[in-house]
């Protein structure tokens, strides 16, 4: 960081302060050279990830479209809002982690559905259902066959 007033390269930062929603770091630095006090603000950078859908489209990855599926398989069936919210979260950092821009429909419903199913199986099921689009019964049949396997360590 250079000093504003001469250019200096070197600092040392007299007191840092978060912003009020927490989401910016305020640091008051005088420079090492000419003693003078400026204010600098440091942010965590914001990557956008894109969802690659089926048709090769893309949009913003929208962490509430998960919750607003998830809603809609654990309907009626014993899974808190408190865990949808859970395994939405999981998977927007999974993808945070790695760092991850572009993200294929997918991998996203994969990983979606790795997670529910340690906490509901009908609920798994349910949302297989409309992520795979099912276009028959034997479709349904196999995916409940994988789980039965699953569950039985096979």
């Amino acid at each position: 960081m250079r000093c504003p007033y001469c250019l200096y390269e070197e600092s040392k930062v007299v007191d840092s302060r978060s912003t009020d929603d927490y989401s910016t770091i305020r640091r008051r630095r005088e420079c090492l050279k000419c003693s003078k006090r400026y204010t600098t603000y440091e942010k965590v950078e914001d990557i956008p990830v894109l969802v690659v859908k089926k048709d090769l489209t893309r949009e913003s990855f929208n962490k509430e479209k998960i919750v607003n599926g998830l809603i809609k398989a654990c309907q009626k069936r014993p899974v808190s809002r408190e865990q949808i919210e859970e395994i939405a979260d999981e998977v927007e950092k999974n993808i945070s982690n790695k760092m991850i821009t572009e993200i294929k429909s997918e991998i996203l419903g994969e990983m979606i559905m790795d997670k529910l199913k340690y906490i509901d199986e009908v609920s798994y099921v349910r949302f297989a259902s409309v992520y795979r689009q099912f276009k028959d019964v034997n479709t349904f049949m196999e995916e409940i066959k994988n789980l039965m396997n699953y569950r039985d360590g096979k």
